[in-house]
Formats: structure tokens, C-alpha cells, sequence
């Protein structure tokens, strides 16, 4: 007894909690479907009694089509009160195949009772009610159609209709074949309309699940996208530190010179007065363009994932190490050593610099240079954990864009294959990304059409923002 009644109630998930969720306009769409109903089965009416089928059918015309209306209405409540829509269409059908048999019997009919019992499986929203509703159709239906074959009409139109009994050939007799075809026909009309009704309970069941689990990891995603754009900031707010630093120290410096010459040097007090100026000037400018990136609010970046990007540098590398990152000394200069870091038995990197006339390398400013070398840091990190490739080269271009402003330029190109297994987060790109953005700069990351990859990065800066003066 308990094991059946625990199959039932995994059969009709009457343990789950989960309520289906109605659609929009579904009081419409479920009204419309009853006009539907009812229009096809006046128009099935008349035809059959045009044919003189319902010939034999007692009940008054204005009977017939109460009873075909009665049925339809039940069908602009099927979501809305699913079980009450599958108790009432059995009911009906009990009812009108006991008074009104050919009216019941027409195949409009018969798909309105399908839909009744479908729409009370499927949209049940407590479960266990619909198990005790299930058992009591199907107890209905038996218990009809043994009252209707034992003590009504029915055996006496199956025997009408078997008035040649030797015509039979079959190996069972006609009354019992007949009433075995009627047992089958309705045990596979409603137990299918009960099964089309818990598969589509059960799809929309997954699409749910599905659904939630896309927004829990789009939630985990937009979170993530977060803490690196964070975690970046704070990088650049490290690196503000590193270099309002120096600047403040080399003011310092050329202030305590000007102020011992000045009274019997005046021209190398005149310089190192220039040197302040420049240096004070320079932090200003590099001050501006990094909290203008601490104080930004757009993620217009941070949504923009770039697809297969790899992830932030693991925290066993020595390059991202705090003590690492916080080192005063990186910028252009350090590319060479960057490079001779990544270097083994079975990985080489090439440095070249490629300069434009009237802008040499030591004229970009720390802050640039310190952004390019987190990029070529991260790019070579990524060529060693992500890529096949057995070299990497790396190339410092400084030139004038098309508005005659000077830049700095680090491209890092490999020509291996994604290595499998290794996918990163994204983190990494992100990374670099906000860097570019914050600079007011341009950056090409992806595969090459050739093979390999690509790491390109372009930062603007102003003429009057020099290198470093000690």
C-alpha cells in the first residue's frame, strides 16, 4: 500500500514544493480557447444531425448545445483552477454519456475532456491534491463504465451491434473483445492526456531550474567582473602612491638644491626651480588620469568580457606578488628583466624597441611605462599558463598618432595553440582593459589570423608630461 502510494506521488511530484508560474493574458488566451471549443463543437453538432447521426438522440436541440457550452466553459478556467477543471469535465462526461450519449461521444467533445484532464496534470499547483484528484477520475471512469456495461444500455448496444456473432474470427469472443477494445481505448485517451500533462509540468519544472541557475551564475559573473575592477583599482591606487611618491621626493630634492645656490648660482638654481615645475606638473597630470579611473562608476568595461580570456595571475606567481607590484623601479626600463624572468630551458622572449623620431623611451612618463609593463607582465603570464608556444616576442613602439599626440605602444605576440584545459576567467583581460580605458587608450587582444596571439596595447600621453628627473 505504501509502495503504491509512493510511486504515485513520484509519478505527479507531489513532494516538490515548486508552484508553476502563470503566463501573462493566460484569462484571455484560456477564453479564447473555450470559444474555440464551443465553435467547433456546435459546428460538429450540426454536421453529425445534417447527416441524421443524432437521429436517435432524445434531448431537446437547446439541451444539446447547454451541455456542449457547459463543457467549453470549463476550459477559461483550466490554469486558473486546474483541478476544478478536471473533476468538472469528468463529471460532465458521466453525466452527458449517461442522458446524452451521442452528443458526448462527438470528437469535439472528446478533445475538450483530453485538454480538461491535460490542463488540471499540468498546472496543478498542489501537487498532493492532484494525486487524490487523479485517483478519483480514474475511480470515476471505472466505476462508469462498469455501471454503464453492467446495468445501462451498453450491453445491449454492443450486442446490437454484434447481431452476426459468426461472423467473428478472432480468438476471443466479440462481447468480451469489445469490452477489453472500450477498456483500452479509454485507458490510453485519458492516461495519455495525464502524461502529456506531467511532461509538460515537468518541462517547465527544468526550464525554472535552468533559468535560476543562469541568474545565479550571471549573479557569480557580474561579481566577479566587480572584485577585478576593484582589485584593479586598487592596483592603481598602489601605484598613485608609488608615484606622487617620487615626484613629491624629487621636489623635495631640487627645492633643498635651488635653495643652497641661490644666492651665488642663480642659473642652477633656475634649474633645478625648472626640474620642480616639470615634476610637479607631471604628478598632476599622471594624478588626474588615475583617479579619474578610481572614481569612475561605468562597468561599461567590466561587462565587456572578452570570450576564452585568460584569468589574473595566479597568487604563487612572483610577479603578482604585493611586495612585487609595489615596487617603485617597474616601468619601460624593467621590460628587459620582465622578459629574462619568463626565459627557461624550453620558453624564450625577445625584446625589441622601435622608437619614433623625436620621442625617445625616456620621455614617457612612469605611470605609462608602469601600465605597459603590467600588460606585458600579464601577457607573458598568460603565453606560459594558456599557450603551446615555445617563444613569445615583445616589442616597445613609441611614435605621434593621427592628432600629433605621442604614445607608447607594447605588443606581445606568440604563435602557439591554446593549450587544453588551462581556460582562464577573464579576470586577467579585464584587468588590462580598465587600464587602457583609463588612459584614454586603445588595446587589440585576441587570436591572430596567422596563428598565435595577439596582446596590443597604445597609451597617449602629453608632450609636457616627462620621464622621471632624480
Amino acid at each position: 500500500m505504501w509502495a503504491r502510494q509512493k510511486r504515485l506521488s513520484d509519478l505527479f511530484d507531489a513532494e516538490d514544493s515548486w508552484t508553476r508560474p502563470l503566463p501573462e493574458n493566460y484569462l484571455r488566451a484560456d477564453a479564447v480557447l473555450a470559444l474555440a471549443m464551443f465553435a467547433c463543437s456546435a459546428l460538429g453538432l450540426e454536421i453529425l444531425r445534417s447527416m441524421g447521426v443524432l437521429g436517435g438522440e432524445s434531448a431537446p436541440l437547446w439541451a444539446q448545445y447547454t451541455a456542449m457550452a457547459s463543457a467549453a466553459a470549463l476550459l477559461a478556467l483550466r490554469r486558473r483552477l486546474p483541478l476544478l477543471t478536471g473533476l468538472g469535465a469528468t463529471a460532465h462526461l458521466l453525466i452527458i454519456g449517461s442522458v446524452m450519449p451521442l452528443v458526448m461521444g462527438q470528437v469535439s467533445q472528446q478533445v475538450l475532456y483530453f485538454i480538461a484532464v491535460y490542463s488540471a496534470v499540468a498546472w496543478a499547483r498542489d501537487r498532493r491534491a492532484l494525486v487524490g484528484v487523479a485517483v478519483a477520475i480514474a475511480a470515476a471512469l471505472v466505476l462508469w463504465m462498469i455501471w454503464y456495461l453492467a446495468l445501462g444500455s451498453g450491453m445491449q448496444q454492443i450486442l446490437d451491434s454484434l447481431d452476426d456473432a459468426d461472423r467473428s474470427s478472432g480468438l476471443v469472443p466479440p462481447v468480451p473483445a469489445y469490452l477489453v477494445y472500450t477498456a483500452l481505448i479509454n485507458i490510453v485517451y485519458f492516461g495519455g492526456a495525464a502524461a502529456l500533462g506531467i511532461a509538460s509540468w515537468r518541462g517547465a519544472r527544468r526550464r525554472h531550474a535552468l533559468a535560476d541557475q543562469a541568474e545565479t551564475i550571471e549573479e557569480q559573473a557580474e561579481a566577479l567582473r566587480d572584485r577585478a575592477v576593484v582589485d584593479e583599482r586598487l592596483r592603481i591606487a598602489r601605484e598613485l602612491h608609488d608615484v606622487i611618491a617620487h615626484h613629491v621626493a624629487a621636489i623635495g630634492v631640487q627645492a633643498g638644491a635651488a635653495r643652497r645656490v641661490m644666492g651665488h648660482d642663480p642659473d642652477a638654481a633656475a634649474g633645478a626651480l625648472r626640474t620642480v615645475e616639470e615634476s610637479s606638473r607631471s604628478a598632476v597630470g599622471e594624478m588626474r588620469a588615475l583617479l579619474g579611473a578610481l572614481r569612475s562608476a561605468d562597468r561599461t568595461t567590466a561587462a565587456a568580457r572578452p570570450p576564452g580570456g585568460s584569468g589574473a595571475a595566479s597568487p604563487d606567481d612572483p610577479s603578482a606578488s604585493p611586495d612585487h607590484s609595489r615596487s617603485a623601479g617597474h616601468g619601460i626600463a624593467d621590460l628587459g628583466r620582465l622578459a629574462a624572468s619568463h626565459d627557461s630551458a624550453d620558453f624564450t622572449t625577445s625584446v625589441s624597441v622601435v622608437t619614433g623620431t623625436g620621442h625617445p623611451v625616456e620621455e614617457v612618463p612612469p605611470v605609462v611605462g608602469l601600465s605597459l609593463y603590467r600588460t606585458a607582465q600579464e601577457a607573458l603570464a598568460n603565453v606560459r599558463r594558456h599557450s603551446t608556444a615555445d617563444r613569445a616576442s615583445m616589442v616597445l613602439r613609441t611614435g605621434e598618432g593621427p592628432g600629433g599626440n605621442p604614445y607608447a605602444e607594447v605588443e606581445i605576440l606568440d604563435a602557439g595553440r591554446p593549450r587544453a584545459g588551462t581556460s582562464g576567467s577573464g579576470l586577467g583581460l579585464l584587468g588590462m582593459r580598465e587600464r587602457v580605458r583609463s588612459h584614454g587608450g586603445e588595446c587589440e587582444i585576441g587570436p591572430r589570423v596567422t596563428g598565435g596571439y595577439r596582446v596590443r596595447v597604445r597609451l597617449p600621453y602629453h608632450p609636457d608630461v616627462e620621464a622621471d628627473r632624480t
